[in-house]
């Protein structure tokens, strides 16, 4: 009878603490086996992106719709064209640490600022893809100026060089969004190299799906 008693009084024991210590026991979320964290600037000061440790973490709201209608929310190729670098989560990262020493490559959130305002990727600075667009309102002039003093570019008597121009590496909301792609087929068709052009096809949904650090303007 006390061997029982014993036994049972361990079981309640037990099941008091497992609640608590299963609350406690959460393992590390690295980016990937041999990276858990990276620093970088944002803004001018430190943002350490990782994951989220909290095992039972979910996808936030704002990414947990799965049936956005199409059109226009409709679901883009792993290519979007022909000599652009289509990117994964490690090759994100990758690039983003090197744009922090490295000046010729620019991390670019093509989303409205509706949207940025919820979060964005690290290093990233917004250039709305209604900026490049002339359907848009967007005028020559005016993608002229975004061409020579952000990326890069040099005009010529009417002619685009891009020897000097940045690297590129684009995102916007997913998959399913159509903001980037925007962006990457108008500086297509204004000459921009493709090589020199990268898209983050996951962008913000895969990024919030994997619990990746963000930031608000």
């Amino acid at each position: 009878m006390l061997k029982k008693s014993f036994v049972a009084g361990i079981a309640l024991a037990v099941a008091a603490i497992l609640p608590g210590a299963a609350l406690a026991a959460d393992k590390p979320v690295g980016i990937t086996f041999d990276t858990f964290e990276v620093t970088v600037k944002h803004n001018g000061k430190d943002v350490v992106i990782k994951r989220d440790q909290n095992n039972a973490a979910t996808v936030i709201d704002a990414f947990a719709k799965t049936s956005r209608p199409c059109p226009p929310f409709c679901i883009q190729p792993i290519v979007l064209a022909p000599g652009v670098e289509t990117l994964g989560e490690g090759e994100m990262i990758d690039y983003i640490v090197k744009a922090q020493s490295d000046d010729s490559i620019m991390i670019i959130d093509s989303r409205t600022p509706d949207w940025v305002k919820r979060g964005t990727i690290p290093s990233a600075t917004n250039l709305p893809w209604t900026l490049l667009n002339t359907a848009k309102g967007a005028d020559p002039l005016s993608i002229g100026e975004i061409m020579t003093e952000q990326f890069g570019a040099e005009e010529f008597d009417g002619l685009w060089k891009f020897g000097k121009a940045k690297t590129l590496v684009m995102f916007c909301n997913g998959m399913w969004c159509g903001q980037s792609p925007a962006n990457i087929k108008a500086l297509l068709d204004f000459g921009y190299p493709a090589h020199k052009i990268k898209w983050y096809r996951g962008g913000m949904q895969n990024w919030a799906n994997l619990g990746l650090t963000t930031v608000k303007p």
